[in-house]
């Protein structure tokens, strides 16, 4: 074969064995790989630039891809727990000194409603208030009121003229009984606790979070979650709080939901599987139009407003959510510039794209290093390195970057380049 035929011929080699060089395509004799063809014509590009035959290229299965500016998402996975929900909790205490008569619910896990009965509580000490309220009605209706008896039982020891030795003592909210602390029988003091009652329809999810993954959780955010007991079926729930600490043992940082319960088909301590999905705005900032340029309650994420006040549940002042981390992002200039995630190559803190090159007789790629920014979902963020409308290797960027260290030229793990081997050509 001429010299100038030679210099035609497309040669072929293995990635992992440069010594192998083949005038066809074929597995690699040593390890089996897929064979990667060798542009003779390389001599006249660049220095990190490498050019390959359509053919070679149709075998190699490059895709490319453009680098264009847009929004994009970033889901956060996270597991955690169903939780009771702390501000639902109220216990059943003993108002006076005295003897457990009865107890109307004795066992855990009863539903009651608002105001049911519970307990019948023997105690002498309001003998002696109630006569003063035979004797001088005006001056000890409010003390009995304080020692835990209501309007209507006020109004029967008026109309009876007779002090009785025993109080009822009734539900304050409605809920699941969740401990029973004390037995018939038992003598209580005042503050002795008899019962706690919780309030399922609505509930806490405690989730846990990487430390990674914080910069697109925000407050008030939307999460969606799944339990086993309903499969298919999508929950949700909104950011109330986030762990302003780290767990030194798991690295994750506690985040919790509210959730509203109303069917009570939610159980305290089922397991979560739940998804957060962020769409991400110029500088990698979570953009949220429902929430742009409203007011909330940094307590109550569910109170949101168009303007500033004071939380209809807890009084607090609302802030803004911009104050939060969200920002209003309409403008299309403020989509930041994007590249899939598989068209970068990552290794330490350096990372390199493959560029195309515009207007080349052949497919020719650049190597060219980038800055890239966080990622979200199946992107990464582009600080700097790349423009928009350039055209990316998204899919066979590792086998380009085996063809460069081939010949030496600069490469992702080689990034001055390197001296390659002699070739050991066989003799047949």
């Amino acid at each position: 074969i001429s010299d100038s035929a030679q210099d035609k011929q497309q040669i072929w080699t293995c990635s992992m064995h440069p010594q192998i060089r083949q005038v066809k395509a074929g597995k690699c004799p040593i390890c089996f790989m897929d064979l990667v063809p060798v542009d003779s014509g390389s001599s006249e590009i660049g220095l990190r630039e490498i050019t390959f035959s359509e053919d070679a290229l149709k075998l190699m299965e490059i895709q490319t891809t453009v680098v264009e500016r847009k929004f994009v998402e970033s889901e956060i996975r996270m597991v955690g727990k169903v939780d009771y929900d702390e501000t639902r909790f109220k216990h059943i205490t003993a108002w006076v000194p005295g003897r457990i008569d009865r107890l109307y619910v004795d066992f855990t896990g009863t539903a009651v409603i608002k105001d049911d009965h519970m307990v019948r509580l023997y105690s002498p000490e309001l003998i002696s208030a109630q006569a003063e309220i035979i004797q001088a009605a005006k001056a000890s209706r409010e003390k009995l009121r304080l020692l835990g008896l209501t309007e209507k039982q006020l109004e029967e020891i008026e109309k009876s003229g007779q002090p009785t030795d025993y109080i009822t003592i009734y539900a304050p909210i409605g809920g699941i009984v969740i401990n029973k602390h004390v037995t018939e029988g038992t003598y209580v003091e005042t503050g002795t606790k008899i019962y706690t009652i919780a309030d399922l329809s609505q509930l806490w999810v405690k989730l846990d979070a990487y430390e990674s993954d914080m910069m697109w959780i925000r407050y008030g955010q939307e999460v969606e979650f799944t339990v086993e007991a309903y499969p298919g079926e999508v929950f949700k729930g909104q950011v109330s709080f986030i762990s302003p600490t780290v767990d030194s043992k798991t690295r994750t940082i506690k985040v919790r939901l509210n959730v509203s319960n109303l069917q009570e088909k939610l159980k305290p301590d089922m397991f979560v599987r739940a998804v957060v999905r962020s769409k991400i705005a110029f500088g990698g900032k979570v953009m949220d139009a429902d929430m742009t340029g409203k007011w909330i309650c940094p307590m109550h994420p569910s109170v949101i407003s168009e303007t500033s006040g004071q939380c209809d549940i807890c009084q607090m002042n609302l802030v803004t959510t911009e104050s939060l981390g969200y920002i209003e992002a309409e403008l299309p200039d403020e989509a930041p510039l994007v590249v899939p995630a598989t068209a970068a190559l990552i290794t330490g803190k350096r990372a390199v794209v493959y560029v195309q090159t515009p207007d080349a007789e052949k497919p020719t790629f650049e190597g060219r290093e980038v800055v890239l920014g966080p990622r979200a979902g199946d992107y990464y963020l582009v600080k700097d390195g790349l423009t928009e409308g350039e055209v990316v290797v998204s899919n066979g960027n590792f086998k380009i970057d085996s063809a460069l260290q081939i010949q030496a030229k600069p490469s992702m793990m080689s990034p001055g380049g390197q001296k390659l081997q002699p070739s050991h050509h066989h003799e047949h």
